[in-house]
């Protein structure tokens, strides 16, 4: 079993190498950009690579969860989520009920999940002053889901990527970013707990 193993990270090893190398005769220009990347790339890539690697879901590894306490309701963590988004001035900008809207088209009953949409509208024209792409990112999304053994959960998109994951912000733009991350974990922690 060990030489197994062993086998297979020498393979892997062997397989990433001949990656890297081919990156580098390809795109040999293209690695001087990442002089400029943010100093907690390195970390940020590498968490996510673990994430993969254990779970094989590369959805998995882009995103934060936290579970949902045992005894709350789906309406006191709507409530909480709700409650603490105010607190932070971040504006509630819709609410999708994924699984009403499938039991409504499919008359089949189905596990909760809704994705709720918070936004600070002047750090979202900040982000996309500086790069279009980062549309894509907005609105911050918070899903809450119910999983296959009834257990409730709160997702959101890891920020980390977006924030440290390229070239090094603006001063001003990322302390905005890391802001909005904290606010959103915050709104995610104490929904899961309940705590107003």
């Amino acid at each position: 079993m060990f030489k197994l193993i062993w086998n297979l990270l020498a393979l892997i090893g062997l397989v990433v190498m001949a990656g890297v190398i081919t990156v580098i005769v390809q795109h040999g220009d293209g690695l001087n950009n990442l002089r400029d990347f943010d100093e907690d790339a390195p970390q940020v890539y590498l968490d996510m690579a673990k994430s993969l690697l254990a779970s094989g879901n590369a959805a998995e590894a882009t995103v934060w969860k936290v579970p949902v306490a045992d005894g709350l309701s789906v309406e006191e963590v709507e409530d909480t989520l709700r409650f603490v988004a105010n607190e932070h001035n971040i504006k509630n900008v819709g609410e999708l009920p994924l699984s009403a809207q499938v039991e409504a088209m499919t008359g089949e009953s189905q596990r909760f999940l809704k994705i709720y949409m918070f936004c600070n509208p002047l750090t979202a024209a900040q982000m996309v002053d500086y790069s279009d792409a980062f549309s894509a990112y907005l609105p911050c999304r918070v899903s809450l889901i119910e999983d296959t053994d009834g257990k409730l959960w709160l997702y959101t998109l890891n920020m980390d990527m977006m924030i440290h994951g390229g070239k090094t912000l603006p001063d001003d733009l990322k302390a905005e970013a890391n802001d909005v991350k904290d606010t959103i974990l915050d709104i995610m922690n104490r929904g899961a707990s309940g705590e107003f």
